[in-house]
């Protein structure tokens, strides 16, 4: 933490996932936009944003311990969501 408060993030991640097609992109990303919005955590910040079909997961954190962690969170909850929308499709 710096001398005024704030604190500083240290380490620095960036994944790219590409989606089959822009409607899993949307659901993924409207999906984990309150997260986005709200962390659960002050130790770490994710940014989501939509390039073509891919989805730019971008997490800046104070230490690797809470990188790895949120990296974790977010990859576990994009992989869930990936497969619920399969099972639906494959339902249909």
């Amino acid at each position: 933490m710096s001398a005024c408060g704030v604190d500083i993030m240290k380490t620095t991640a960036i994944i790219r996932l590409e989606f089959p097609s822009k409607k899993h992109l949307l659901v993924a990303n409207s999906a984990l936009l309150p997260e986005t919005n709200r962390p659960a955590t002050k130790r770490a910040r994710a940014v989501l944003e939509q390039d073509g079909n891919f989805l730019v997961l971008k997490v800046e954190a104070e230490n690797t311990v809470a990188l790895r962690a949120t990296l974790n969170a977010y990859l576990r909850w994009i992989g869930s969501m990936t497969s619920v929308i399969e099972v639906l499709e494959q339902s249909q």
